[in-house]
């Protein structure tokens, strides 16, 4: 089992119904639990194994994740005790993903949930859940709509969290992911409409990769046509400076310029 730490219990008014996290896992005590190592999912798999009979976790490996995000995932997996499966998959072979349309978001979350629904389904987990929360906006997360369709439940939108509480609630558990940053899938780097190749996901993972290691984070390098733009937060434009040559002959094996954005990320 996990730390000791009790779950916080925000409620949510849906429907005229207060639900709670150990009310959630009452009704679904056999859960899978779609695991992405990021701080949503990370503290849904904690309440899972805090409440749930039985979990199991699924992790989707592409080309639109970093190697970083699987390592995370199986780390949490083992820390939590939860059993974690890795399945392979060929995202960048499927055209609508691939022809990057406005709403790829939809066609690629839908194929990720589901070969995880299949595959939890043979295993005899009848239901799957992801760690969307009140703090995603539907309106603007066109994946969500997949998660509609595919029936997977959502129990930290059901119960109320935020992101905020998320992280505190992570914190005090001790999950190393309390403060992790938001990470969106390489592809997002890509601007919409241009096609995605595993050359131009592999150049995005390895040019962050670098940023990484020079102790940059909440940052993104975006392709524009051949040349890569480097956004980070106004803090640690400093220091992108102070290693302006090293980035330019690590990420020029990559991309033909290297371009840094002056409107920085917030």
């Amino acid at each position: 089992m996990g730390g000791s730490v009790l779950l916080a219990e925000p409620p949510f008014v849906l429907l005229g119904y207060c639900m709670k996290l150990i009310d959630f896992f009452i009704e679904h005590p056999r859960v899978a639990v779609a695991f992405s190592g990021g701080a949503d999912s990370a503290y849904l798999l904690y309440a899972a194994e805090q409440y749930a009979k039985e979990v199991q976790a699924y992790y989707i490996k592409s080309a639109f994740q970093p190697r970083f995000e699987l390592d995370d995932a199986l780390l949490i997996a083992k820390e939590l005790g939860v059993p974690i499966k890795t399945i392979n998959l060929d995202i960048v072979a499927d055209q609508k993903i691939a022809s990057n349309p406005s709403n790829r978001c939809y066609y690629c979350k839908k194929k990720i949930f589901e070969t995880i629904k299949k595959q939890a389904e043979i295993d005899g987990f009848p239901v799957l859940l992801d760690g969307t929360n009140v703090s995603d906006d539907a309106d603007d997360r066109p994946g969500i709509k997949a998660l509609y369709e595919l029936s997977v439940l959502s129990p930290l939108w059901l119960c109320g969290f935020t992101k905020a509480e998320i992280r505190r609630l992570s914190q005090e558990a001790g999950l190393f992911t309390w403060n992790k940053p938001a990470y969106a899938c390489l592809a997002t780097r890509i601007p919409t409409g241009e096609q995605i190749t595993e050359e131009k996901l592999r150049a995005t993972e390895a040019a962050e990769n670098y940023l990484f290691s020079l102790g940059l984070n909440n940052f993104r390098v975006r392709r524009i046509g051949n040349a890569a733009k480097i956004q980070v937060p106004a803090a640690q434009i400093e220091k992108i400076i102070k290693n302006r040559e090293s980035i330019i002959a690590e990420v020029k094996q990559y991309y033909s310029d290297v371009l840094l954005d002056l409107e920085v990320r917030e």
